[in-house]
């Protein structure tokens, strides 16, 4: 791993990450006949304990000379280590079978330490991620749908699944994949007369096989012979002493109708896209539904207020006054803490940058699963660039909440959420360190984000807070007493937290379903790539945020409750808790973790994800709720 500077960090992602872009300009490799086609290694990953390690963690067999691939943020962050393999595979050039690693046709011997290591990380169902021309190895999964008795009424149903298994477990007994049968299309390019036919890798298909030591017969030049059929025995590995075994391969090329453009999708369409149309139409149909009702009710409402209101005023000025006009005097006064409350919203308005960019340019298909990486390393860059609009944001707010100390709010802005990330990421860093995980981050890569994080992220948000701070501060139509006014005793349903609970139904309601997709993707090693859907759903969830939360601050204002501040940003994120019961269902439903430190990976991760997400539709919540409650104030009369 190589130290990386903040520069030259940036300027590797923005030249080196779009090689893999499939957008005008970029060409695909094209290969002859018997050019070599490199086999690089990913890393092994486990949904059962979510920690990635390196391909040579283990003892497979290895080049003369290892070289790892130089690597962007995101790839580092994800835990990717790609190196090279010592598989040898020619264009269109068939093998039967290859023993790799063999010195005079002897067979490799595990230790019991590494027999032990293996063994173990078999029974925590480990996957091996290679890839060639860049395209992931998958393992073809043929299912039958039509379970009749009748066999010739059976449909085939394929699909892939990422990567191969490291072995598998019968009986209490341990089984490890020692050949690997690796099937690659190529699609052969149209080209004119007496020129040479040049192909392009459309497909990486695995058939991972267990053949015990005795069953495979091995020559002076490393081919050997496989039995016929299904004669042999599987490859036991016993981790209680030493096991002797040959790693083998065989490759087979195939023909392709597939084009290049279009090789990633055979990844991209692993589960049925059906029952994602249908509840992704359905949480639409449901959400404006539900939003235009509640337009309906509350601008008719509020229309019959206003009327109300201002008729008062003009005949009997000695009537007294009820709702939410009462309380005209107070509503804008600062509320406590107006400092954190800025800084907070200041990062909600970070990340809703950072978000709408990332989904719209990944939406554009700029962001594919092909460029490794690319996703992470370009929201990390976008959070650190966006802090310009977070410090503006954070600077006239706090200016128009009566603050005065502009360059400790700018301060508190630029480190108060990032540094709870970065704190929360460091310790749980410790505890993958301490399993030597390459899901750890290493310590360069550490430093290169704080250098980010010091360097352009905090410069950037006191630049904005200077301009916000010296911008004329939101106009409030009211003014505000000098003496607070009593808040008459609550009901029970205007409890905080009952607002949190009736407040996050609906705008979880619209996301749910996607949430779903998204942590098969984070947890469980899926692509996810239905960005248009994501950008769909994150413009509903935008929509019925400020939908509840101007219907939350109305109920509050009629009430006679004016400290709507704090209470309504913390209400508009109530959709966070939901997202977190979700996640809780999830890990005991969904995924078999049973040891402390995934655990603990599972909640630190989720934590951090419950907080930017509380953050963000919060911050959406509160501006809207602010537009409102000053349009409202504007429309009546007041002395």
């Amino acid at each position: 791993m190589q130290d990386w500077l903040p520069w030259s960090l940036l300027l590797f992602s923005l030249t080196c990450d779009t090689r893999a872009f499939y957008v005008p300009g970029v060409a695909p490799i094209n290969f002859h006949q018997n050019d070599p086609v490199e086999i690089k290694a990913v890393k092994l990953t486990s949904s059962r304990t979510q920690l990635p390690y390196e391909y040579y963690s283990l003892p497979f067999c290895q080049p003369n000379k290892i070289t790892y691939k130089a690597e962007n943020l995101g790839e580092v962050l994800r835990g990717d280590r790609i190196v090279n393999t010592p598989f040898q595979v020619l264009m269109n050039s068939e093998k039967k079978c290859e023993v790799l690693c063999s010195q005079s046709s002897k067979p490799v011997t595990l230790t019991v330490e590494q027999s032990r290591l293996v063994a173990e990380r078999i029974t925590e169902d480990y996957y091996v991620h290679l890839i060639a021309d860049n395209l992931p190895v998958a393992t073809r999964l043929e299912l039958y749908s039509n379970r009749d008795g009748d066999d010739k009424k059976k449909e085939k149903d394929v699909q892939f699944e990422h990567g191969y298994r490291l072995g598998f477990t019968d009986v209490n007994k341990i089984y490890l994949h020692n050949h690997l049968s690796f099937i690659l299309y190529y699609h052969r390019e149209d080209l004119e007369e007496d020129q040479e036919h040049t192909y392009r890798v459309v497909r990486f298909e695995v058939i991972p096989q267990s053949i015990r030591l005795e069953d495979i017969k091995a020559d002076e030049k490393s081919s050997c012979t496989l039995p016929e059929g299904t004669s042999s025995s599987p490859q036991e590995i016993d981790p209680s002493k030493e096991n002797q075994l040959y790693f083998t391969y065989s490759v087979h090329w195939e023909e392709s109708d597939i084009k290049w453009a279009s090789r990633w999708d055979t990844y991209l369409t692993m589960s049925d896209v059906q029952i994602h149309w249908f509840s992704i139409i359905n949480s639409v149909v449901v959400v404006f539904f539900l939003s235009g009702i509640l337009s309906m009710i509350i601008i008719r409402t509020l229309r019959k207020d206003i009327a109300n209101y201002n008729k008062e005023d003009d005949i009997e000025d000695t009537m007294e006054e009820s709702g939410w006009k009462l309380v005209h005097g107070d509503v804008f006064r600062p509320p406590q803490y107006p400092m954190i409350l800025s800084s907070l919203l200041g990062s909600g308005i970070q990340l809703f940058c950072m978000i709408l960019i990332v989904i719209f340019v990944a939406m554009l298909g700029m962001l594919s699963p092909s460029s490794r990486g690319a996703l992470m390393t370009t929201a990390c860059f976008l959070f650190m660039f966006m802090g310009v609009f977070g410090g503006f944001a954070a600077g006239r707010l706090y200016r128009t909440l009566k603050g005065h100390r502009w360059k400790k709010g700018a301060f508190c802005t630029a480190t108060l959420y990032p540094g709870v990330v970065f704190g929360i990421c460091f310790v749980l860093n410790c505890f993958i360190w301490g399993k030597h995980s390459s899901g750890a981050v290493p310590f360069p890569t550490m430093v290169a984000l704080l250098c980010m994080w010091f360097g352009i992220s905090l410069p950037l948000v006191y630049l904005g807070y200077y301009f916000g701070f010296r911008k004329q501060p939101y106009d409030n139509p009211v003014r505000t007493n000098q003496i607070p006014r009593q808040i008459p005793e609550q009901r029970w349903y205007m409890n905080r937290f009952v607002g949190i609970l009736m407040a996050g139904i609906l705008p979880f309601g619209a996301m749910f379903i996607e949430l779903f997709f998204i942590f098969s993707a984070i947890w469980e090693n899926q692509f996810y790539y239905l960005f248009g859907f994501l950008f769909l759903v994150f413009i509903i969830l935008v929509v019925s945020c400020s939908q509840i939360s101007i219907v939350m601050v109305y109920f509050q204002l009629c009430a006679e409750d004016y400290r709507w501040w704090w209470r309504n940003f913390l209400v508009s994120g109530g959709s966070a808790f939901y997202v977190l019961v979700y996640a809780i269902f999830y890990f005991v439903n969904k995924l078999d973790i049973v040891e402390f430190i995934p655990s603990l990976l599972y909640f630190g991760y989720t934590a951090l994800m419950v907080l930017s997400f509380w953050l963000l539709t919060g911050t959406i919540g509160f501006y809207a709720a602010y537009m409102f409650v000053r349009k409202i104030y504007a429309a009546v009369k007041i002395d």
